[in-house]
């Protein structure tokens, strides 16, 4: 059976605006906690950026209220959030849930850019670079929130499964190449 497409959906306008007033340091601080323990689990992901290892990524998700901000230097990589526009290599911008299921390989990034889901400014061989390695990397966001979780993985695979089936977005990487 041939997975179905998945559709690209919005992140709703209420949850959006309730964002808002969220302050975005501890986010900084968590992302960046995440991101160094991505880093620390999966090496070969900084490895495979290559000379764009320093290069700064800002990932625009166009329906919340923030543009996050990633820089991925292997040592000390981190991540800030801001709700201005932000200047960086490469800027990658789209729904959130189009960023997400780029990452966990639900969706086709060249399908997502043509079709204008996906913006793409700046240096597009630093994108491409970071999308090849997180593709080989075959990242699993929900499975490395787990891993810091402790002794509340298994709520939270369960929390992520339930908002995964509710709200149609990618939390984690598909078993199977795509959803069915």
């Amino acid at each position: 059976m041939q997975p179905r497409p998945l559709a690209i959906t919005m992140t709703p306008a209420l949850l959006a605006f309730a964002l808002r007033p969220l302050p975005l340091p501890p986010l900084s601080i968590a992302l960046t906690a995440l991101t160094r323990s991505v880093a620390k689990r999966h090496p070969s992901l900084f490895r495979r950026l290559g000379s764009y290892a320093t290069a700064s990524f800002v990932l625009d998700p166009t329906d919340l209220p923030f543009v996050i901000c990633l820089f991925p230097d292997a040592t000390r990589p981190r991540v800030t959030l801001h709700r201005t526009a932000q200047q960086g290599d490469t800027r990658i911008a789209g729904p959130l849930a189009a960023l997400l299921g780029l990452v966990h390989g639900a969706f086709d990034g060249d399908a997502l850019f043509f079709s204008r889901d996906l913006v793409i400014e700046g240096n597009t061989e630093a994108a491409l670079a970071l999308r090849n390695a997180i593709d080989d990397a075959e990242l699993d966001i929900g499975a490395e929130l787990q891993a810091l979780s402790g002794p509340f993985a298994g709520l939270l695979r369960r929390a992520t499964a339930v908002a995964q089936a509710r709200t149609g977005v990618c939390l984690t990487r598909p078993d199977n190449g795509g959803y069915t």
